[in-house]
């Protein structure tokens, strides 16, 4: 990973003895708290107490958000604004951070209200990539910045290592960059239909590339996933009438 977000990593600390319940959790992170109370708010849902998370967590999505900039900035030399921010948004979109919370049992830390711990609460991905982003936000509350930086390097280093700006764009990215590349015209997208109730809409939408007189459509619950999978198919439609010219 880059200098900037590992320098000044964290090998993880040693339990101690008499350690606090949450001594594993502060492990997994590389960080053991001066201030454990910071800790067990970050760990707190509203719907458990009123001294709750959301705070924390809106300082860890700025902080996060500004320590994987700071490193793509420094991996990525040659990638263009639009690249490097895909590439956050697939480091901090809420799947990811999910399937990182899980990784380091956070879900067995989390203090939640009766109901929402019946619900299955602490196996959510909403809450958390919530609670990731409060502890973020308490690390850099106890320790500062590179306290910050290293248990972010710790958390998303081997994400880092495996990013690919190719995989991750959409099929209407994808295709707008394949006419584009041959000198042709946007691809135009229209809705032809719309059937069901207002919560369950399902849009049916057209794309068409003139220049090649192609025409598909494709079905989808929002108007954006709709035109996402028409675009995949235009796409193997064109990759079809390009392999047989």
């Amino acid at each position: 990973m880059s200098s900037s977000l590992s320098r000044n990593a964290t090998s993880t600390p040693e339990p101690a003895p008499g350690s606090p319940p949450d001594a594993d959790l502060e492990r997994a992170l590389g960080h053991r708290f001066d201030d454990p109370a910071l800790l067990a708010r970050a760990l707190t849902h509203k719907s458990h107490s009123r001294d709750h998370n959301e705070r924390l967590e809106f300082l860890g999505d700025a902080v996060l958000g500004y320590l994987v900039a700071d490193a793509l900035y420094d991996e990525q030399p040659d990638a263009h604004e639009d690249t490097m921010s895909l590439l956050r948004a697939s480091l901090v979109r809420k799947e990811s951070l999910a399937d990182i919370a899980r990784s380091i049992g956070l879900g067995a830390h989390l203090r939640l209200g009766a109901g929402v711990k019946r619900g299955g609460g602490h196996r959510l991905d909403s809450l958390l990539a919530d609670a990731l982003e409060a502890v973020i936000g308490a690390v850099h509350l106890d320790g500062g910045i590179e306290a910050a930086r290293a248990v972010v390097t710790r958390l998303l280093a081997a994400r880092m290592r495996s990013l690919d700006a190719e995989s991750l764009k959409d099929a209407k990215t994808r295709l707008q960059e394949t006419l584009q590349g041959a000198g042709l015209e946007l691809p135009e997208y229209s809705i032809e239909s719309t059937r069901g109730s207002a919560h369950a809409k399902v849009f049916t939408v057209r794309c068409r590339v003139s220049e090649f007189d192609l025409s598909v459509e494709a079905e989808g619950r929002s108007r954006r996933g709709a035109e996402k999978l028409a675009a995949e198919r235009m796409l193997e439609r064109i990759q079809e009438r390009l392999g047989a010219s």
